[in-house]
Formats: structure tokens, sequence, C-alpha cells
């Protein structure tokens, strides 16, 4: 096995690849800080309010409509839409509370529908309201749960979707029994957002475990009926580059997509106990550390970007980086 890196010592500004992820956006910032330095709260709070106001954060907030849209819809296959735009704030961590985050979302809320993008029994549907497909309705349920937004109807809904093997996918109603690891990370997400937004319900907690179950069942990337890993995901289809190795390859934003890291990330932020089944998706990411300490994106999804994360496919990627890190230091502390 890959040695970790379990030394929390060595987790210091001084350190270079720290030094590195420090001197990125503030949203790298105040998450490095609160989940690898471990700093004063009023410290991270401090750089944490820097989102709204400069860099990514700021970039993507002033691409937003008068409307509320960004993109000029409440969904697309562009990657620039609302949801996207509101999944990635809160990846960078934009403060709900903030002044920039009230007023955005309060547009979307107020104004947003799904009026040509998705069913037409949805159009009039507002925006936190969600439409049909659990993935998507994954995505709205954890933005919408991150603002504080009432998203219930969208809970109810992917609890009533959930299969008898705890997962979730968007073919069930196709007739498909088994479920999807896509599908069922945007749902767990979801779940786990409204839990820690809202304290969650049994109902609520009882799905989301059962869902984590199947992903543990899997060892986080490897199919139940063979137990050997997958290389192929098979929702983009076997002629698409990007889908070799799908779960097994690092992007940010993931999106809609499923791998490894984004597995161990939602565990990570559930707080789940240590379990061997996680040891060798955490030998992955480990592996894939290179001698200077950094990781590479592997994967950019194809679409219009509403702003750059990061330098491009194969090279050092702040985002990678801070989610591998903050992984092993989460699975060698809980170790100890």
């Amino acid at each position: 096995m890959t040695p970790l890196f379990s030394d929390r010592q060595k987790l210091k500004p001084t350190n270079p690849v720290i030094a590195w992820l420090l001197d990125g956006d503030p949203a790298i910032r105040w998450q490095v800080m609160r989940d690898l330095l471990h700093a004063p709260s009023e410290d991270v709070a401090k750089e944490r309010s820097r989102v709204g106001t400069e860099g990514l954060g700021a970039h993507l907030l002033a691409l937003q409509e008068a409307d509320g849209l960004w993109g000029g819809a409440a969904w697309n296959r562009g990657w620039n839409s609302t949801m996207h735009v509101l999944m990635l704030l809160r990846d960078l961590g934009l403060d709900p509370q903030s002044e920039q985050a009230r007023r955005a979302v309060g547009l979307v809320r107020e104004h947003v529908t799904w009026k040509g993008c998705g069913p037409l029994e949805c159009d009039d549907n507002p925006f936190f309201a969600g439409e049909l497909e659990p993935c998507i309705n994954g995505q709205v349920g954890a933005a919408g749960a991150y603002f504080v937004q009432d998203v219930r109807g969208i809970i109810n809904r992917l609890l009533r979707e959930q299969l008898s093997d705890g997962g979730w996918n968007c073919d069930a109603v196709k007739g498909s029994t088994r479920s999807s690891f896509n599908t069922t990370i945007c749902v767990l997400e979801a779940l786990l957002e409204y839990e820690l937004s809202t304290g969650g319900s049994p109902e609520v907690i009882a799905a989301r475990l059962r869902g984590e179950e199947y992903l543990l069942e899997r060892h986080l990337f490897h199919r139940l009926s063979t137990g050997k890993p997958i290389t192929v995901d098979r929702k983009s289809g076997p002629d698409d580059p990007i889908s070799h190795p799908a779960f097994t390859q690092f992007a940010f934003p993931t999106w809609w997509h499923y791998d490894v890291l984004r597995g161990l990330e939602y565990l990570r932020r559930a707080g789940a106990a240590p379990d061997v089944r996680m040891a060798e998706a955490i030998d992955l990411v480990a592996s894939k550390r290179r001698e200077d300490g950094r990781w590479l994106l592997e994967v950019q999804y194809p679409g219009v970007m509403p702003v750059e994360m990061d330098n491009g496919v194969g090279k050092p990627s702040r985002w990678v980086t801070l989610r591998a890190y903050r992984v092993l230091d989460w699975y060698a502390a809980e170790n100890k």
C-alpha cells in the first residue's frame, strides 16, 4: 500500500505544497486553513468572507443576470447554467449568510423557473422545487440546502426514488433496477447537505446511510457482480475518450460525474467511520501524488466553464490537491 500522508505536523504553511495552495484563490485558502492547518475559526471566517468579493467567487457572482439566471437557463448541458454555478459557489464555500449569497440566491428563488430546461410539466416549477431526474434534483437539492433554501419537496422525491440496492439511477424510469454511481453520489450529497442544514430526519438519515453502504459494498469503484474495478463509465459510452477510466481519474468540477475522490470527499464530510472497504480507494488517491506532493487534473469534462478553475488537464491542480490532501489527512487521523 502506498504510504499515506499521515504526519499531520507536516501540514504547516511552510510546507511547499501548502504554501502553493495558500497562494491560490481565497476559496482555496480558507479551506486549507480550516481543513489542513486547523487555523483559528476567526481567521478562517475572515478569509472565507473574501470569496464573495474577490477571485473566482466574485467572478461567478458578477455573471448573474438581472433575472437571476446564469447562462440564460436553470440547467443546460453546457455547464454554465444557474444550477452549475450554484454548485460551484457551494464548492468554493461562499458563505450562505453573506450579503452576496443572500442577494444572488434570492434572485434565483424569486425569479428562476424550469421553463424550457426540463420536462414540460416542470416549466412552472420554481428553481428550488427541482424537476424530475434524480441526478439533477440531487445537485439542485445540494445547492439549495447549502444556501438554506426550502428543498423539502426535492428531498421527499429522492427518498421515494431510492432503489432496493440502496442507490439511485436516472434510468429507473426506463425500468432500470440497478443504481448508478453517478446518480447516487449526486443524491447522497443532497441528503447530507440537507441533514447538515436542517438536522435531517430519521428517514433522510436512514436513506443516506443505505446509499453510503451502496458505495462501500463496491469499495467505491468496483462492480458488485464481479468484484473488479470499474474502468469505463458506461453512461458515457466506450467510445468516449474521457470515460477511460472514469471513476479512477480525478476531475474538478465533477458536475454529475462520479469518481473515487468525490466518493471519499462525501464520506469525509459525512463523518463516516474508517472502513476497510475504503482502503483501496485511499491507496489509489495516495498513489497519484507526484514527487512534488501535488496532484494533477486528469479530466475536464466538456462544456463551457463559466470561470477557469485550474490550469488545464495534465497540470498540477490546486483543487484536486486540496481534496486529496484532506481526504488522506482525514483517513490517517481517523485510523490513529
